[in-house]
């Protein structure tokens, strides 16, 4: 049995599972339809395939060597952090305007709305987008192939070519991260009757469109201040 391997999975689930811009975003485009939450579960997955891929080839270090590169990585995956959580808010504020007008209503799976609240979620365009949102959202973060980069080696037994074991140890990453966030995306739809009551859903995108948008001003102000 392979303990470093079982230490490895334990490691890397929790890291998956933390709450954070990924899971934010997954839950909201789930409750907008099953498809758009797991089209962003893809993204994710797809994501985290990029960083691995940074950490197994050690591409990685250059964001470690070079500060401006790293920051402006930062800059960027921050600043579209803060634009999905500004969006958010936004879909709130229209969707409100708009049920003052309108007979209050849940909407049903026809009438759920896209991941940016103004167009359907279950067209291919729909679903381009909410895979698009969870890539980015995940590709953006520069911090993540650094964290790889001085992980993954910790686990390479002595002795061992350390190339096939990063690799298996990059691609249990995007497993674990692939099954959990499916399994997200799968649960808020399961709750979703309950979760797409207007008051509820509005709570949940409202929570959603805060945390993002702290996080976005988090990442944004960070490289600023230093």
């Amino acid at each position: 049995m392979d303990a470093q391997l079982i230490a490895f999975t334990g490691v890397a689930a929790g890291m998956v599972a933390l709450p954070g811009a990924d899971f934010t975003v997954v839950v909201r485009n789930a409750l907008a339809s099953r498809t758009a939450g797991l089209a962003t579960a893809l993204g994710v997955a797809g994501g985290l395939l990029v960083h691995t891929a940074l950490a197994v080839a050690g591409l990685a270090a250059v964001l470690v060597t070079m500060p401006v590169l790293f920051r402006t990585v930062q800059l960027l995956g921050g600043a579209y952090v803060l634009y999905l959580g500004i969006s958010a808010l936004y879909a709130i504020r229209r969707r409100v305007s708009e049920e003052g007008r309108a007979p209050d209503r849940a909407p049903g799976p026809e009438g759920a709305k896209g991941p940016e609240g103004a167009e359907g979620a279950r067209g291919p365009e729909g679903l381009g987008r909410a895979l698009r949102q969870g890539f980015l959202t995940n590709a953006l973060n520069p911090k993540a192939p650094v964290l790889f980069l001085s992980l993954l080696p910790q686990f390479v037994p002595d002795g061992q070519p350390p190339l096939p074991r990063t690799l298996l140890l990059a691609a249990l990453v995007v497993a674990l991260a692939l099954v959990w966030f499916s399994a997200l995306a799968l649960l808020v739809d399961r709750l979703g009757r309950w979760l797409r009551r207007p008051r509820t859903a509005r709570a949940i995108e409202g929570g959603s469109g805060v945390a993002l948008t702290g996080l976005g001003l988090a990442l944004v102000t960070g490289p600023l201040l230093r």
